[in-house]
């Protein structure tokens, strides 16, 4: 429940300030306690909400619901990788970015995109990649500025990637690079020489990996590599600051854009369908 009275500890300089202080009288900074409402975000965020734990959910889903959008596309073999692969007009309306979408200015599609996948090899090797490097990247950053870090580098992969190429696209694996990229600038700023060689042996493998297979986007991981290493630059570690409410805030915008923005890509393309 919101917090009317008492005090906190300020996330940018972490010393304790009045719940109601209009700014932190030590460090400026704007209504540290958010009217009451910082301590339940940071709470919510860090301790009852498990943010990967939400991502791989998400996934899930959304790969089954796709599959139920067109169950005649679940039949039609098209190589190993695209075993139980839904069909396009399903990724189409929940999101998938480039092609159609990218041309009609579906910006959401960015952040869309990252939740969709085009098969089970696809989401199983994703979602595994994801339950590994997701709570180091936590313990690293803190909750909300991992789940940040997540959303802005799979989103750039596909600004990347729509840039150059335009087709249409799916799936994490440009986080995924962006989550090695931030583990990267961690060991280097570190100093741990150690984990730095080895993330960087994992991000080549998948590098020659997505040139060897066919239909791997491999402008959306090496842009997704590029947002994950900008991002952590700027970000603080957990233990040398507290996450702000700020950011807190940023990682439940990006909660609401990804939400919002499913139900404007199925309202327009059933729109479309039905128009046609």
């Amino acid at each position: 429940m919101r917090q009317t009275q008492g005090s906190l500890v300020c996330s940018h300089c972490g010393k304790l300030v009045g719940i109601n202080e209009p700014t932190c009288p030590f460090c400026g900074a704007w209504r540290p306690g958010l009217y009451g409402w910082a301590p339940v975000l940071q709470r919510l965020v860090g301790h009852n909400l498990d943010l990967f734990s939400l991502i791989v959910a998400t996934c899930v889903t959304l790969y089954a619901i796709a599959l139920l959008l067109q169950p005649e596309a679940i039949t039609q073999l098209r190589g190993i990788l695209s075993f139980l692969s839904p069909g396009q007009r399903a990724l189409y309306q929940l999101g998938m970015t480039g092609g159609v979408a990218w041309q009609l200015g579906w910006w959401w599609t960015l952040f869309t995109a990252i939740y969709l996948h085009g098969g089970l090899l696809h989401i199983g090797f994703n979602m595994y990649l994801i339950r590994n490097l997701g709570p180091g990247v936590v313990e690293v950053f803190g909750p909300a500025r991992a789940f940040v870090l997540f959303n802005v580098a799979g989103a750039f992969g596909y600004l990347v990637s729509n840039m150059m190429t335009g087709v249409p696209t799916i799936g994490a694996s440009g986080s995924i690079f962006g989550l090695l990229g931030a583990l990267i600038v961690y060991g280097r700023r570190r100093g741990s020489s150690m984990m730095s060689q080895q993330l960087w042996q994992w991000a080549i493998m998948m590098f020659v990996f997505g040139f060897l297979m066919p239909g791997i986007n491999n402008w959306a991981h090496a842009g997704g590599f590029a947002g994950g290493w900008g991002c952590a630059y700027l970000m603080g570690f957990i233990d040398e600051q507290r996450e702000s409410t700020a950011m807190v805030l940023l990682a439940l915008a990006f909660i609401a854009v990804t939400v919002i923005g499913i139900i404007l890509s199925f309202t327009k393309v059933t729109g479309i369908l039905l128009a046609g």
